[in-house]
């Protein structure tokens, strides 16, 4: 269940992070802004497990994982943006 719910928050927090950095170079799409949330709350669970905010058995919650999405197309966009200029 742990899985399915951090699914459930990375999606709504991929819709929330995208709105709040809409650009350019960011992935589009239905698919890419799940992707993205899902990503961000693995992001945000892993370093708050690293950091000890959150115990094993706890996973981010919905603004960890927009935080985590903002990181995740943060670091897209700077790659994104290097693979342009070459």
């Amino acid at each position: 269940m742990g899985i399915l719910w951090i699914i459930i928050i990375g999606f709504v927090a991929g819709l929330i992070a995208k709105f709040l950095m809409p650009g350019d170079n960011e992935p589009s799409g239905f698919i890419m802004t799940t992707v993205l949330g899902i990503v961000g709350a693995f992001v945000a669970t892993f370093l708050g497990q690293s950091l000890g905010w959150y115990s094993a058995d706890q996973g981010a919650g919905l603004i960890g994982a927009v935080v985590g999405a903002i990181i995740v197309l943060l670091v897209y966009g700077f790659i994104a943006g290097r693979r342009r200029t070459v």
